[in-house]
Formats: structure tokens, sequence, C-alpha cells
């Protein structure tokens, strides 16, 4: 009996694991999942800009830039430096970049399904 015991336990550890690391997954595609968050990473893939930049170039407001930098910044998939009065960001990790390309490539394939997708709206 306590040899079953301890296997039910373990098995239970290792589905709270896999559960875990697909949440952790989960809230790493948020960062992605919000349209002015995108843009500003697309934005900032290319090289660090300032927040005026990153808002002049995405025709939205200073403050709602900087509030979704925060969070981008936050979760690490920017990061910045501060070089006198300004502050520049860029891409956190060149994966996060290498992932941006990535979906590119995947959309050329699947643009007509993910756009007829009528799970996923706007």
């Amino acid at each position: 009996m306590f040899y079953l015991y301890n296997i039910i336990s373990l098995i239970d550890d290792m589905l709270k694991m896999v559960n875990d690391k697909l949440e952790l997954k989960a809230k790493l595609f948020r960062g992605f999942g919000d349209v002015t968050r995108l843009a500003i990473l697309e934005s900032v893939s290319d090289g660090e800009k300032t927040v005026t930049e990153i808002a002049e170039k995405l025709k939205q407001s200073q403050p709602n830039v900087s509030n979704h930098l925060s969070c981008l910044l936050e979760c690490g998939l920017v990061k910045s430096r501060k070089d006198g009065k300004n502050r520049f960001y860029s891409i956190g990790d060149k994966r996060v970049a290498k992932l941006l390309k990535q979906s590119d490539d995947i959309l050329t394939d699947i643009a007509d399904g993910i756009y007829s997708c009528v799970n996923y709206k706007k």
C-alpha cells in the first residue's frame, strides 16, 4: 500500500510540473498576444529605440507604449539601457527575435487557416 501511495504521489508531482510548465509557456505567449506589445517587439527587433521613437513608429501614445514596455521589460522580452536622459529598448533575448521571424515563416504557410479561424477573434 505504501508503495502504491508513493507511485500516486510521484505521478501527481509529475503532472503538476507539466501543468506548471504549460502555465509558464502560456504566460510567455500572452506577451506576444497583444497587438501593441507584438508591434513593439517587431519595432525593436531591428535595433534599440527610445519610447518616443517606438510611439511615433506605431502611432500610439507615449504613455500607452510605456505601459506595454514596462510589461515586456518585466517579463524579460525586452531589455533597456539608460544613456543620459534617454532609455533605449531592445529585444531581451535573441531567441525572441528568432521566434518573431519563425512566426512570419509559419504564417506564410498557414495564414489562410489563421485568418478564417472563428475561435480567435480580434
